[in-house]
């Protein structure tokens, strides 16, 4: 006996709330395109998870200008640089001087946060905590999700495009035939020991420290708010770390002639972050678009995540916009393409300023010196501190 379900029939269906797929559903509704959200996890879970808050210039952009609030403006902090320090020496990168762009520090729940309201206010149907999410038919023209709303409700949902945003543990790119899907996949051999705490900034800006003890991120998140990072295994326990022993190490970790010091304070979040990046090739199976994390994912060292997954929404939205309007494929044709430019390059930086920055387990001595005279080169040379400024703050478009 066949399962009774709820038919619901739209445009584009999104798989995924996170801010790329809330980003997706609210621009296509602006251009009067119907499209309807899954998640799995509730509203609350994702608003209460802490990740990343470094906004490229264009992230900001989209989110300032194309109504979904003036928060990030409001609420966040613009950062007109950054700090690399090694072995105790702070060297300041002018972004603003060497490119004219800044990054503003923003937290990416806040961002969801916004979104998420945006969609509620423009009416958006966006379906919390579903379960049982299966993706169907997607090289018809007729692509579909079935799934359980959180009342019991079986759907299934029709539509004439799909898109993946539900992250790099969803479903949607695993539907990809294994002999059609490659997975670009690298794994770095340590993490960052993360925290959150209750204090004032201990910089106006971003340090990035490299020191021989490994590396530490002092980062803030708001005036009464700070992220803090460490270099460390990545099976390191955070339970046999208490509050003393972790300040302990980051303040040995920026120790310099300078006597900068970190504002300390109680610890109220710790988590051991495993370091990863992966490409999926290609980001376009049939109907389906994969956008964000469900399609790539990069160390945090560079702050690509949330930027790189607006720009795949930056190149798609207006694809789908043109398809649905003129019925012209082009642009979902070269989306794949046109995205991944990007994301490589994305992949690059990152690479190279994780691989700058840390401490490879077992290093000598050469290495270690090697790195010391790339520092120099970036920090001492118009030309290589324009380079980590550009890629920083997100290769604006020239057009």
């Amino acid at each position: 006996m066949l399962e009774e379900r709820t038919i619901i029939d739209t445009q584009v269906a999104i798989v995924g709330a996170g801010p790329a797929g809330l980003m997706l559903s609210h621009l296509l509704y602006r251009a009067g395109i119907d499209n309807v959200v899954v998640e799995k996890r509730s509203h609350d879970e994702i608003a209460n998870t802490h990740r990343a808050g470094i906004l490229e210039a264009g992230t900001v952009q989209m989110l300032a200008e194309t109504g979904v609030d003036g928060r990030v403006l409001s609420h966040g902090h613009e950062h007109e640089g950054t700090v690399l320090r090694f072995e105790g020496e702070s060297r300041r990168i002018d972004f603003h001087k060497l490119v004219g762009h800044s990054v503003w520090l923003y937290p990416q729940n806040e961002v969801f946060v916004d979104l998420a309201a945006a969609r509620e206010r423009d009416g958006g149907d966006v379906r919390w905590e579903v379960t049982d999410t299966e993706v169907r038919d997607l090289t018809t023209e007729q692509p579909t999700v079935l799934c359980t709303t959180k009342e019991g409700e079986k759907l299934e949902i029709r539509s004439r495009l799909l898109v993946g945003a539900d992250g790099s543990k969803g479903i949607c790119k695993r539907q990809i035939p294994q002999d059609v899907r490659t997975d670009n996949f690298i794994e770095y051999p340590f993490a960052w020991f993360g925290i959150l705490c209750e204090a004032p900034p201990s910089a106006p800006e971003l340090i990035y420290a490299n020191s021989q003890y490994g590396f530490a991120l002092i980062s803030q998140r708001s005036d009464t708010v700070q992220r803090m990072y460490f270099q460390c295994d990545p099976n390191e326990n955070v339970d046999d770390w208490d509050d003393e022993r972790i300040w302990t190490e980051l303040q040995r970790r920026i120790d310099g002639p300078d006597g900068l010091q970190l504002q300390r304070g109680p610890i109220f979040d710790k988590t051991v972050l495993p370091f990863r990046s992966y490409v999926c090739e290609p980001l376009r199976y049939g109907n389906m678009f994969l956008v964000g994390d469900a399609g790539h994912t990069v160390p945090p060292t560079g702050a690509k995540g949330l930027n790189l997954a607006f720009c795949d929404v930056r190149v798609l939205a207006p694809a789908i916009i043109e398809f649905f309007g003129s019925g012209d494929e082009r642009g979902l044709a070269g989306y794949s393409a046109k995205a991944l430019d990007r994301i490589w390059k994305a992949q690059n930086f990152s690479y190279w300023v994780t691989n700058l920055m840390h401490i490879q387990p077992g290093e000598n001595p050469f290495n270690m010196k090697r790195r010391r005279g790339e520092f120099e080169t970036v920090t001492n040379s118009t030309y290589g501190s324009g380079y980590f400024a550009e890629s920083y703050t997100g290769w604006q478009d020239r057009t």
